[in-house]
């Protein structure tokens, strides 16, 4: 078929919906020669993951009256290391999708252009993405033809839940705070992470994130004065949980088979034997939500424990709240953040490298652009970074 029968437009809620419901299911998520092979239930909305964000646009590819190609994209503002403001707004690309039948003929790279016109008649300063470093057809796409950059590589840590709670010290103290006390101490601790956004207090308020909890000793003397006048203890943790089995569900397609036989025969296992303890794991083979951790934050030097109490925490919150489906806890954080050795996670299902590319869409950003990627990222170089829950 020739390149210039089909179009791209805008997503039409009523006349697209189920087409798109039907592409993303024949479409799965990653590549085909990983391990785990993941697919996404959007649960009948397929503009559910950017209904959140201040300002989205999906766009739909027709070929013959078909949809064979869809893509999603949200404006912002943030923080962002190097810019030549101290914030500037930036267009976040996801959910591209083109059916396989009609890959390789241009179809992805016109959504992705006409998606950043998009953020150009938006005034958007930057444009970036995320994908898997062995995603080979994303990576081709967009640094080899549409000149986006790397510059970050964070690393996607799951910990699976289990039906037994974690033990978490008597000697730490987890509270949870209020909102208005949670956007405090962000804008005052992570108001120059890279890409912290402007609007973070709608991302707390918002009917998803279920809370900011904060993790410090019981025998700090500040702890009672916590947050107030700015004065917190000399060790501390903090993290916010947004609840993304409301916006979509996950499903692992593909599995080894020493891998099913664990998670058969073990919750076997544990169903008659419960005095063993074996740590039964969730089926992973229905549709299943997860807790996303964000907003991970640590200061003083014996805080690594205090952010493993916190994670344990947001587990037992999990293993609890059978309603909510939860089966996984998953952060995202960047590569050189030291906290992240103190997480708890499978690296069977974590990711160690995923892969942020940026691109300037004003041309007085481009050297900018130039002058912040070249230099080798190291943890004394690197800044925090903040992964937004409405990204994920």
């Amino acid at each position: 078929m020739a390149m210039n029968e089909f179009r791209i437009r805008s997503y039409d809620g009523q006349m697209d919906r189920g087409g798109v419901v039907e592409l993303e299911r024949r479409c799965a998520v990653g590549p085909s020669d990983r391990v785990f092979h993941l697919f996404t239930d959007s649960l009948g909305d397929p503009m559910a993951k950017i209904r959140n964000s201040p300002l989205f646009k999906m766009l739909v590819a027709e070929l013959d009256n078909e949809l064979v190609g869809v893509i999603q994209g949200s404006i912002k503002t943030v923080t962002i290391q190097t810019a030549s403001k101290d914030l500037s707004k930036v267009g976040y690309i996801l959910g591209l999708r083109v059916l396989p039948l009609h890959r390789r003929k241009g179809i992805g790279l016109s959504l992705v252009n006409h998606l950043e016109q998009w953020f150009i008649d938006n005034q958007v300063n930057f444009a970036y993405m995320a994908t898997e470093k062995d995603n080979e057809a994303s990576v081709k796409l967009f640094i080899n033809k549409l000149g986006y950059i790397p510059f970050r590589t964070p690393a996607i840590l799951v910990n699976p839940v289990c039906h037994r709670s974690s033990h978490i010290s008597t000697n730490i103290e987890i509270r949870k705070l209020r909102t208005d006390q949670a956007e405090l101490l962000y804008r005052t601790y992570m108001c120059l992470a890279d890409f912290f956004p402007n609007d973070v207090d709608k991302i707390l308020q918002n009917n998803l994130s279920l809370g900011t909890w904060v993790a410090y000793y019981r025998a700090d003397q500040s702890r009672t004065m916590f947050g107030q006048n700015g004065q917190v203890p000399n060790n501390w943790a903090m993290l916010s949980v947004w609840n993304t089995g409301e916006v979509f569900k996950l499903r692992i397609g593909k599995m080894p088979l020493s891998w099913i036989l664990y998670v058969k025969g073990f919750g076997l296992i544990d169903k008659v034997f419960p005095c063993f303890k074996v740590p039964a794991l969730a089926d992973f083979f229905d549709p299943f939500g997860f807790y996303f951790v964000y907003g991970l934050h640590c200061e003083g030097p014996q805080s690594g424990r205090l952010v493993q109490a916190l994670f344990r925490f947001v587990h037992n919150m999990a293993a609890v709240n059978s309603m909510d489906e939860c089966k996984a806890i998953v952060t995202e954080v960047g590569g050189y953040d030291t906290w992240r050795l103190h997480i708890p996670h499978w690296k069977l299902l974590s990711c160690p490298e995923d892969l942020w590319c940026i691109k300037a869409l004003k041309p007085e950003e481009r050297n900018t652009i130039q002058e912040f990627t070249k230099t080798h990222p190291t943890s004394k170089t690197t800044k925090p970074l903040f992964v937004d829950p409405r990204d994920i």
